[in-house]
């Protein structure tokens, strides 16, 4: 060897070294014979054992018989607010008609201060002593299961009582009031026989029992305890006041340290508990100098939502004693605000009020008064004097008896909630002199608290109700609110009357209220999961119009609405759907009128594309009866074809059986949809040929080459749902409910997805437009698309055969990805399901760069977020298997249909897995076991595929190496086949991740949005004051009873 020998071996060894490391050659011809391979074998398989052609043709050869008709917006959500009206209105009659009964029964009614009187206690009745005797006020009560009372066992022939645990069962003045109230118990009943919807009716006195109707046992909670008041509720409080602008005004000097700082505390906190969404409010401490206890709210009133009152809460529990109290500087602000908002047109508008929380006052304060109240007195001022003392007792008691108002002295805890109620006594009087029966709805709530320990669904509802006033005229200038009573209304009930049908796919109704929040909404998402039980949000109803619909940004449509005008808007919209991990770009119209009577809104939302037109077949009754028939078929059983629930003879009949006897004559007593149940026999006729077709398949089917077609299905317009199995029942896979595009949700642990769901809509044209008719899809196995998707990965076009590659090769990473980016295939199966960027950011990323994919921001105004340092338990379980097969056919009846359009007309696979959803929306937020959650505002990004980019390819520098990625279409369908290099380490690129993040705001702008008022609308009557007002009954007496089981509870207990 010579002296260069050497040195060039060297050389050339050096020069290998880079093609050694050069990128993997990925030939684009191949990339697309294998996708050309896997999408040719996959629409083969779905169109065959789907029948979509064959359902395609069917509908095609009755174009010429089929009508399309326009949806009219406008008209529809008139003819549905009338309807929604006249619902309504039955309601407020049988609150009326209890309003007189009660009225006239204490007309009647001699107060017998030693009146003996045993009635139904709810939680005592069926309750039996240690000789089997049944417990003084708990005699024998019986109980029923009733389906139209959620299953709860109730007596539906009479009311039973309720009273707090700090109110004595054996007062005179309870005794008195349930004896009078007896009066109730046929009206009730009465009431439910008129209207078989009325749900709970009752009566909540101003003495604190609750009459409810029908009767139920009640439980107490863990503690033994029962601390629901009906006084304390929103629809009490709602009919009792007028709005209000409320100043509390609290004493924190030296003085007030200790028990007497904790009590004062509970009373601020019992005052909140007392207003509304039509109220509002501040707090100002003072001592040696006056401050509002939150800055940012200096010299305003807020709004006492929710947000607000919760706010107030936490910063009350902060407040100290020190100082010398100075009570004039506390109170000339307070005056001023109140001026300053009333003569602004801000605030309620109604009744001003100043309450002072002090243990004495001393000051010469009556120049004050002059100055800011008198003569006119616009403004109350209550007084409440803490502890022991009554040195101060008289100069306490003068400032709220010389300005309209009441004073009361509270020693104890348990004397607070009684003593705060007078205030609304008082506020009431003006309106029950005048005898002005307002009518009141109240916000969207969940009652959890009215059955707190029995089974229920917690169910969206709104409450009517009406003040219950004392006729009697030797009291008359004395304004005796004798209660008020109510009925719920559950929202799912009220929406019945916008049937989702009329409205297309994408198409809703909603509801919201004067002061802009959501009533009802399809994205309103008012739980959260906490361990295992569903709880409520904190602030589930107060979500406003501009949180939900939130495109909306000049807020055009919240405005029209609150004020009640009758209109229309168009808007682009970003739709989330899938748990928010995909989303839809829509077009959607909006119509929107008033409900008459409430203070409600109406809103129509119908899609461009896919709502405006309805279509109308024509076939005889017999003919669609006899397709009606088949086994196979089946109706959306949440749609209301025939009212089955007001009759109970109707209640055990399913849609479809109280269909076919409407149509037969057998039941000539049903109300149906008459339109809607002829498009359901047009549809019967016109997919008849279907279960033939299916059958013959399921006959011949080879379960060598096609095992893991599971099941064939179609729906229509008209909610008519048609299925087929190609397994036995007991092999068809589990799943959860699903959406019609991929839904690859892994649930940490390993679970992985077992099902595919393909579907396809079904059109027809007439005149021009185009309607949907169907969807019809199948349901196969993953492992069958694996199977498939590796035979067409080894395929080539080589002439020799002889393959240059194969995504079995190392060096190779091969994945079938859907339009949102999540991985349907993958070599490596724990990957199924996740998103891709998470698994390969630098592709994602350079995929985002060339266009072929688009990051879309969401935002979520429902969000939950992690508190640290608290804990709870975040564990959700699996759905049950046995749930399995009906969850998927639920699915298919109502949400296949409603999904159908979401990315035109391509075909849409879809994949479920065994677990459900994790707790919060967007899925990112991992939550490690007991973390505490609480209401936030979230961002989080969602990926979306431009389909116009059939194919790409590119090289991405990874500092020592070049990593090549080819992507195709498939064609006809949602998905991407990605070949990537697997040798080049591109670990430099982070992953691109679906994380949500919490939109943080800056003090200022926190302040600005704290201090920010929504417009609203204030209610249509005002009671603030009445000249024959007995302005001298203005408190100072003990007269409160306490239950002896008070006494002895424990103070921490009533702190809770």
């Amino acid at each position: 060897m010579g002296p260069w020998a050497v040195p060039w071996m060297m050389l050339w060894l050096f020069c290998l070294l880079p093609s050694a490391r050069a990128q993997t050659k990925i030939p684009l011809e191949t990339v697309k014979s294998w996708a050309d391979a896997f999408g040719g074998e996959l629409y083969s398989i779905v169109t065959k054992y789907s029948g979509s052609l064959l359902l395609q043709k069917k509908y095609k050869d009755v174009e010429p018989t089929l009508k399309i008709k326009e949806v009219d917006g406008l008209e529809l959500v008139k003819k549905f607010s009338e309807q929604m009206e006249s619902m309504l209105r039955r309601k407020v009659e049988a609150v009326e008609r209890l309003v007189e009964a009660a009225e006239d029964a204490d007309l009647n009614h001699e107060y017998n201060s030693s009146l003996e009187f045993d009635y139904y206690n709810s939680l005592l009745i069926n309750e039996k002593d240690e000789n089997d005797n049944y417990v003084e006020l708990g005699d024998e009560f019986i109980l029923e299961p009733n389906e139209h009372f959620n299953n709860l066992l109730v007596n539906t022939t009479y009311s039973d009582i309720q009273l707090p645990t700090n109110v004595y069962n054996k007062d005179p003045d309870i005794l008195n009031g349930v004896y009078m109230s007896e009066a109730l118990n046929p009206i009730f009943v009465d009431n439910f026989e008129r209207d078989p919807t009325l749900t709970w009716q009752y009566f909540g006195s101003s003495t604190g029992f609750f009459r409810l109707y029908p009767g139920i046992k009640w439980l107490p909670d863990e503690n033994g305890v029962i601390s629901f008041d009906c006084r304390n509720r929103g629809w009490y409080i709602q009919a009792a006041t007028s709005p209000k602008d409320i100043v509390i005004v609290v004493d924190v000097s030296g003085s007030m340290k200790g028990l007497r700082m904790t009590i004062a505390k509970h009373t601020i906190i019992t005052i909140l508990d007392t207003l509304g969404e039509n109220d509002f409010v501040n707090i100002i401490a003072y001592n040696d100098y006056v401050h509002f206890i939150e800055p940012c709210f200096k010299g305003i009133l807020v709004q006492a939502d929710r947000d607000n009152r919760e706010h107030f809460k936490q910063l009350v529990d902060e407040l100290q004693a020190k100082g010398v109290g100075t009570v004039n500087k506390a109170l000339t602000e307070s005056f001023k605000i109140l001026r300053e908002f009333r003569d602004a047109g801000q605030g309620g508008l109604c009744n001003q009020a100043i309450m002072l929380i002090t243990d004495g006052a001393v000051e010469d304060y009556e120049a004050v008064f002059e100055k800011y109240n008198w003569p006119d007195r616009k403004v109350r001022v209550f007084t409440y004097l803490i502890g022991r003392e009554v040195t101060f007792a008289p100069n306490v008691k003068w400032i709220a008896c010389n300005n309209k108002g009441y004073y009361t002295q509270i020693s104890t805890l348990a004397d607070v909630q009684e003593n705060v109620m007078e205030y609304l006594h008082v506020l009431s009087r003006p309106m029950v002199i005048n005898h002005d029966h307002d009518i009141i709805w109240t916000e969207a709530y969940m009652d959890s608290a009215l059955f707190a320990s029995q089974a229920q669904s917690l169910l969206l509802m709104t409450t009517v109700a009406m003040p219950v006033f004392s006729k009697k005229n030797e009291t008359r200038s004395h304004g005796i609110l004798l209660g008020v009573v109510g009925s719920d209304v559950p929202l799912r009930e009220l929406l019945k009357l916008a049937p989702r049908y009329k409205l297309g796919v994408h198409g809703y109704a909603f509801l919201n209220t004067n002061n802009g929040y959501i009533l009802s909404h399809p994205d309103l998402r008012p739980l959260y999961k906490e361990g295992k039980k569903l709880k409520p949000k904190p602030n589930y109803n107060s979500v406003d119009l501009s949180e939900v619909e939130w495109e909306d940004q000049d807020e055009i449509l919240r405005t029209a609405m609150i004020n009640g005008e009758t209109g229309y808007l168009s808007m682009d919209v970003k739709v989330p759907v899938d748990k928010g991990k995909r989303v839809l770009f829509l077009t959607n119209d909006y119509f929107f009128t008033d409900i008459s009577g409430t203070p409600f809104s109406l809103g129509v939302v119908l899609s461009r594309g896919h709502g405006e037109y309805i279509l109308l077949g024509n076939t005889s009754v017999e003919e669609g009866l006899h397709d009606l028939l088949q086994p196979d078929l089946s109706l959306a059983n949440e749609w209301i074809y025939c009212i089955t629930d007001i009759d109970p003879d109707h209640r055990k009949l399913s849609q479809l059986e109280a269909v076919i006897r409407f149509l037969t004559g057998e039941e000539p007593d049903l109300e149906c949809d008459e339109e809607l149940v002829q498009e359901v026999l047009f549809d019967a006729v016109v997919t008849a040929p279907m279960e033939a077709y299916w059958t013959t398949l399921a006959l011949n089917m080879s379960m060598e080459t096609e095992v893991g077609v599971e099941m064939a299905f179609l729906g229509t317009r008209a909610g008519l749902m048609r299925s087929a199995l190609y397994v036995g029942s007991e092999k068809i896979s589990n799943r959860v409910e699903a959406y019609v595009h991929t839904d690859l949700d892994v649930k940490e642990g390993g679970g992985l997805p077992k099902v595919v769901t393909v579907s396809t809509a079904v059109a027809v044209s007439v005149d021009g437009k185009m309607g949907i008719a169907a969807a019809v899809g199948v349901q196969i196995k993953l492992e069958l698309l694996q199977r498939k998707f590796w035979m067409a990965m080894q395929q080539c076009s080589a002439l020799d055969g002889a393959c240059p590659l194969s995504c079995q090769d190392d060096i190779l990473n091969c994945f079938l990805v859907d339009n949102n980016g999540f991985i349907l295939v993958s070599k490596r199966p724990a990957e199924t399901g996740k998103f891709f960027g998470a698994v390969d950011g630098s592709v994602m990323t350079q995929l985002l760069n060339m266009g072929m994919f688009r990051r879309v921001t969401m935002y979520d105004y429902q969000a939950m977020c992690k508190v640290p340092y608290h804990h709870h338990s975040g564990a959700r379980p699996l759905l049950s298997p046995i749930y399995a097969f009906l969850a998927a056919v639920k699915w298919l009846i109502s949400d296949f249909l409603i999904f159908l359009l979401e990315f035109n007309m391509s075909s849409f696979w879809h994949s479920d897995n065994l677990a459900d959803a994790k707790a919060v929306f967007h899925h990112s937020h991992k939550h490690k076991k007991h973390d505490i959650l609480q209401p936030c505002d979230t961002e989080y990004p969602v990926f979306v595929y431009e389909p116009a980019i059939k194919e790409t390819n590119g090289l991405i520098e990874c500092g020592d190496c070049q990593k090549m990625f080819v992507a195709q279409q498939i064609a006809s369908s949602n998905l991407l086949l990605l070949i990537t290099d697997a040798v080049c380490d591109c670990s430099v690129f982070p992953p691109v991740l679906l994380d949500a993040k919490e939109v943080k705001y800056n003090t200022s702008v926190k302040c600005e949005r704290m201090r920010s008022q929504k417009l609203r609308r204030r209610p249509d009557t005002c009671h603030a004051f009445h000249p024959e007002e007995n302005a001298q009954d203005c408190g100072g007496t003990a007269e409160i009873s306490v239950s002896p089981t008070l006494l002895f509870l424990p103070l921490a207990l009533l702190l809770q």
